[in-house]
């Protein structure tokens, strides 16, 4: 098999995205974790740009790394100065990596309009800052800017540009789609002739995401001949991001046969993008192919039939093979082969009867207003209530929430909340942020000694839905709660006219079922 070599460039594009700012503490724990990963190259940062990145190079060299070579960034020397005396250059050299990008304009309309200085000049500068970073042993990758658009408005420009890197002594020359305006057939066939014109350098493609085909660019350069690929996780990047290396690396290695990572490794794909997304405090894309929580998730209920009877009949890989996770859906929309499905995985015996009897519970409190697509805990213990086996950890005698505010605006939030366990009753009072923040706090109170576990359970997340807007303040309201003991992660929900009471029974479902689940 081939082999394509990998460039990670999340910590310096990937932070160009709106609304991400990694500290340097979080670069170098993404950093470790790609290194884990495998991928030959993780881009550092723009070496001239601020002392952040300066410091993250300086911590970075303290370390070992098992399979990466960290890469400092930094663009070509400035038309008006000598290269040994370019800030641009010598804040590479300080970083003492041993690899270097040079991003160096390859489109003329940039070098005139931009730069400021002659098509001629160009080269020079090209030339010159590459040839410089050789001269001190560093290994060095020339990013040839603009490079599709340059190449379709001044073929023959372009070509020089990057033979001028490339005569310089450039390792490896990157083709940029850097507005990301191309199409994968101009990409193939560009990437194709530059490749038949350099047979003995090695040709790498960065695609950008603005028309939405950032990734089947990158596959088409592949295809063509690009033998280096850089991207981003989760494809984050400036404007519209950038080629996700979680689709394109299983794309090459599974679907292609390329020489990427070990099996092993391309299992942690999954657990490697949601970390970054924990990592940046984003929201994770449900929907992201391979690794996205909904990537293998059916909901209707002729695909779920079918699945059962042959996986391959709607997924077109074993989602275990990159870490993911097979899911069905319970709603209104599905049918008893979801039902089916989901008492298959929790290892309960198959039963006609009831399934139809949970599908049609189901299909009742959905049309109340419920959802159990995100509230796996809640549907289980549906199931165990219409089963006969569900025994309550507790029972509530009443709960009352007080809300004050003094003139000074000092909110105070208050819950009561008395319930009885086996024989003994609990009066307890919680203070929160929050109204459901207090009576979360008071039904943990409540429990924490006959169940002394529930200190480990955590709401992750909080979301409130409207489900029936037109009636206004008097609405019924849907709440889902995420959250997480040692080992697992789980969603319950909870449904009213009165928002105290939705959240109140999504957390007893989620306390619940933490204590269902060390029952059994």
């Amino acid at each position: 098999m081939e082999t394509i070599t990998l460039y990670d460039t999340t910590l310096r594009d990937g932070m160009q995205a709106e609304g991400v700012s990694f500290s340097l503490e979080d670069k170098l724990a993404i950093a470790k974790c790609l290194d884990r990963l495998g991928l030959e190259y993780i881009e550092g940062g723009y070496a001239a740009s601020n002392p952040k990145e300066a410091e993250f190079f300086a911590e970075a060299a303290k370390l070992t790394w098992k399979n990466s070579k960290i890469v400092a960034f930094g663009s070509t020397r400035r038309a008006d100065s000598k290269v040994d005396d370019d800030a641009s250059i010598n804040a590479i050299l300080a970083c003492k990596t041993p690899t270097a990008t040079l991003v160096g304009k390859a489109w003329d309309m940039h070098v005139t309009t931009v730069l400021g200085c002659s098509l001629d000049d160009n080269f020079d500068i090209c030339a010159d800052s590459v040839g410089f970073l050789k001269k001190h042993n560093v290994e060095t990758i020339f990013d040839a800017e603009h490079f599709y658009d340059g190449y379709r408005a001044n073929p023959e420009y372009t070509m020089k540009v990057i033979a001028a890197a490339a005569e310089a002594g450039a390792d490896i020359l990157v083709l940029c789609d850097t507005n990301g305006g191309a199409l994968p057939d101009q990409i193939y066939e560009i990437t194709k002739k530059v490749c038949e014109s350099f047979p003995s350098t090695i040709i790498g493609i960065h695609t950008h995401n603005d028309s939405d085909c950032a990734t089947a660019n990158a596959i088409a350069a592949v295809r063509a001949g690009a033998r280096h690929v850089q991207g981003t996780i989760n494809g984050l990047g400036e404007r519209c991001g950038n080629a996700n290396l979680c689709t394109v690396i299983p794309n090459l290695a599974l679907k292609m046969g390329f020489d990427l990572l070990t099996p092993e490794k391309i299992k942690t794909l999954t657990e490697v993008s949601r970390f970054v997304f924990e990592i940046g405090n984003l929201t994770p894309v449900m929907n992201m192919p391979y690794v996205g929580e909904s990537a293998f998730a059916h909901k209707a209920g002729l695909h779920v039939d079918a699945l059962r009877k042959d996986k391959r009949t709607y997924e077109h890989i074993d989602p275990a093979i990159i870490g993911n996770e097979r899911r069905f859906l319970i709603s209104e929309l599905s049918g008893k082969s979801n039902v089916l499905a989901e008492l298959e995985k929790a290892k309960i015996a198959q039963d006609k009867i009831l399934a139809r009897k949970i599908l049609a519970r189901v299909q009742q409190m959905e049309n109340e207003g419920y959802q159990f697509e995100a509230a796996n805990a809640s549907f289980d213990l549906l199931v165990k209530k219409i089963m006969g086996t569900y025994k309550p950890s507790f029972e509530l005698i009443k709960y009352y929430v007080t809300v004050e505010k003094s003139p000074s605006g000092r909110m105070v939030n208050e819950a009561t909340v008395k319930l009885k366990v086996a024989d003994r009753v609990h009066h307890v009072v919680g203070e929160g942020d929050g109204p459901v923040n207090a009576l979360d706090a008071a039904l943990r109170k409540a429990l924490k000694n006959s169940y002394p576990s529930i200190k480990d359970v955590h709401l992750i997340d909080y979301k409130v839905r409207v489900v029936n807007a037109r009636a206004g303040t008097a609405a019924r309201v849907r709440v889902i709660i995420e959250s997480r003991d040692k080992h697992s992660i789980w969603g319950t929900v909870g449904v009213s006219e009165n928002i105290i009471e939705a959240s109140w029974l999504a957390l007893v479902d989620s306390v619940e079922y933490k204590l269902q689940k060390e029952a059994e």
